[in-house]
């Protein structure tokens, strides 16, 4: 072992070097794509509470180190459903990524594979799972499903028949959130052509030419491919919103029905009640991810961190319990460890990587929060995952 990161690390190109932190590329995404299309991707619910206190809750805890210790054979190595990762993170499910960055899903699940840390593809996704299985086998899925039996079934079939493992079954959209923030920045599903729209593309060029009009051109007009089992509603139809409308009807029978006919890895997505947990561990599910969906659902709804230590007690040590939302440095992904979780995941800078530097962006970024873990546990004093644990941490007051 040695003190660097895990994965071999290569100087990153010129324009990679000024990107220090996840939060670097947001700032540049800021810049680089359309309003629309940031607002999207940067947006939450309603105000935002959730949104807000996803970063909140992590600055209410602190650290306790420890020195003297000799840490230069640390490891961030984790093993999660029989795979050994590279690291303890990975990359959380964003849909429609490819209308942000060039092959969007395709170049998170090349540098996922790179980095050997999971990616997770989101069911509301333009390329189809099929294409991104063959860059990365390992990738796991993330599908939306309606309370349908006639809709599940066949999506399940098609999922496995490409090869997928681990099927990640987000929960925690049973109606359709309020997020009046895209309607501000101009984005909507369908996507409507404007006046403002067009011109939101004419002064974003880098953007317009590389992203937009390259699709175009290779690939023609993006459809929803991952929805059903079969192709979806292009992403310009108002059969879209028929196509991603509430699913109210879905429940605990059909989790049941997907258990009995999906035969790989379960994760159930979107809990934050330690019942839920139980309920879905009982069910077969085998591991969850407590998840306020990054605030873009019930604002309001708390930080994920906040329930985190009960869901884990709720279900015990030995049952998987992951963790999304507001994750932006190496110090969130070790406080979230040491409240039980066994993995984090992390989203909408890894998308703001791939608009701004594609693939090698992705792999800066994911290169960054790896090395960020390195070092804050040597820091920490630990040499590995296992020591993490509530010794670590101690509560911050709030800033007034």
């Amino acid at each position: 072992m040695t003190t660097t990161s895990p994965r071999a690390r290569t100087q990153p190109p010129g324009k990679l070097k000024q990107f220090l932190s996840l939060d670097d590329f947001e700032r540049a995404a800021r810049r680089h794509l359309p309003r629309p299309i940031f607002g999207y991707v940067s947006g939450a619910a309603e105000d935002c509470a959730s949104l807000h206190d996803n970063r909140a809750a992590f600055a209410e805890i602190g650290f306790v180190t420890r020195v003297l210790r000799n840490v230069s054979g640390r490891s961030q190595q984790v093993e999660l459903f029989g795979h050994t990762y590279a690291s303890p993170f990975g990359i959380a499910p964003m849909g429609i990524s490819a209308l942000s960055a060039y092959r969007g899903d395709l170049v998170l699940a090349r540098a996922a594979a790179e980095a050997n840390v999971p990616m997770i593809m989101s069911g509301s996704s333009l390329i189809r799972l099929e294409d991104v299985v063959a860059q990365n086998p390992a990738m796991w899925f993330q599908a939306y499903l309606p309370g349908e039996v006639e809709k599940i079934e066949p999506l399940i079939e098609r999922v496995a028949r490409a090869g997928v493992r681990t099927l990640v079954l987000t929960v925690d959209t049973a109606v359709l959130a309020n997020r009046e923030n895209n309607i501000r920045a101009g984005f909507s599903t369908p996507l409507r052509p404007s006046a403002r729209l067009a011109w939101d593309g004419v002064t974003h060029p880098r953007w317009l030419v590389a992203t937009a009009l390259r699709t175009l051109l290779l690939h023609g007009m993006p459809h929803f491919e991952n929805s059903y089992a079969t192709r979806g509603a292009p992403i310009l139809s108002s059969r879209v919103t028929r196509d991603f409308g509430a699913k109210d009807h879905l429940s605990w029978e059909h989790l049941a029905l997907i258990r009995r006919l999906w035969k790989g890895s379960l994760v159930v997505k979107g809990i934050m009640s330690p019942l839920d947990a139980q309920a879905a561990r009982d069910a077969g599910a085998d591991g969850v991810i407590v998840s306020n969906h990054g605030g873009r659902q019930l604002d309001g709804t708390v930080a994920p961190l906040r329930v985190l230590p009960e869901i884990v007690a709720a279900v015990g040590p030995t049952f998987p319990v992951m963790i999304d939302s507001g994750i932006r440095r190496g110090t969130d992904v070790l406080k979230a460890l040491a409240l039980g979780a066994k993995f984090a995941f992390v989203g909408r800078p890894f998308q703001y990587a791939a608009a701004v530097a594609g693939q090698p962006g992705v792999r800066h970024a994911l290169g960054l929060l790896a090395d960020e873990v390195q070092r804050d546990l040597g820091l920490l004093g630990l040499t590995s995952l296992q020591e993490l644990g509530p010794a670590q941490l101690r509560p911050i007051a709030p800033r007034p």
